[in-house]
Parts: C-alpha cells; structure tokens; sequence
C-alpha cells in the first residue's frame, strides 16, 4: 500500500483506525520533513486535537533533556525576551537574564531538565498569544523527531495523517 492510499482512509473525518499508529510510522519515513512539520502546525491548530500549550507541555514530559532544550531555543527564537517573562518568569528564573550584550541566551539540557511541563504549557500559549508562528516552528521542530508526536495518541496521529493528506 503506497502512502497515499494509506492517507486517503484519514482523509476528511480522520479517525483512529487499528493500524494508525503503522501508519503512522509509514508517512513519518515517505512523507517529507517540511510536508511532515506542516501537518504537525495543522494538528497543533486543530480543533479535534488538545490545545497547543497542553500538547507542547505534554510532548516535554516525554522529550529528553536535549529535546527539551530545543524545544525552548525554539519558542525563545520566536517569542526574544517576552518568553523570560512568561509562566512567572521561571525562565528568566532558569536562565538567569539577558545576557550583557542584549543577546538571548541558549537553554542548555540541564536547564531545561528543571522545567516542569506546566511551565512549559503556560510558556507555549505566551509564546502562541504573543507570537502565533511559534506553532509551525514547532511543528517543524518535532518533524525532526516524529516519534515524540506518536506519544500523543491515535487520536492526535490520525488527525495528522489527515492535514498530511491534504498536503500532498
């Protein structure tokens, strides 16, 4: 069965079917990473998928120290400054500050390992009212680790194979 015709069973209604998730894993390896992050926006924008923070909170949880880095530099990429400000300021609490020549500084792995996924779900919808591109930069984010996205659930991954369809 070629990709497209496994795409085409989530076409329209996207619905969870038995083989979603190998399905799933069909697409993530034919399906290119720019057609792949533009249906991780799509699902993260999705009405029939969790809220973009909670996702992003969730998908930390299971990321490791070095994904959860990159996670951050992303949204602090997106959002400069704003972000240390965010969810109380726990990041400008991690990071410490703006460094001296105005610069954003790098979230290392061991700084972002003490986030919890709260924080990082109250700064991902500042960075979303603030800065709604945040939401494909992340999606291109995880299209460089797909297999983080499957933690979510058949649900969420048949409603990606949906928006990937239409893409193509």
């Amino acid at each position: 069965m070629g990709l497209l015709d496994i795409l085409d069973q989530y076409a329209g209604t996207a619905q969870p079917q038995a083989d979603t998730s190998a399905h799933f894993d069909a697409a993530a390896q034919q399906a290119s990473t720019g057609e792949l992050g533009s249906a991780f926006a799509a699902m993260f924008r999705s009405d029939a998928t969790p809220a973009f923070g909670q996702q992003i909170g969730d998908l930390f949880n299971r990321s490791n120290p070095l994904q959860q880095a990159g996670l951050l530099n992303q949204i602090l990429q997106s959002v400069g400054p704003a972000a240390l400000g965010a969810a109380g300021g726990v990041l400008g609490r991690v990071l410490g500050s703006v460094t001296a020549t105005g610069g954003m500084p790098t979230i290392t792995p061991e700084q972002a390992s003490q986030l919890s996924p709260a924080d990082v779900q109250a700064i991902a919808n500042h960075a979303e009212q603030h800065d709604p591109s945040i939401i494909d930069r992340a999606g291109a984010y995880y299209a460089e680790h797909p297999t983080l996205v499957k933690s979510l659930g058949v649900a969420v991954l048949a409603v990606t194979l949906g928006h990937l369809r239409s893409q193509l």
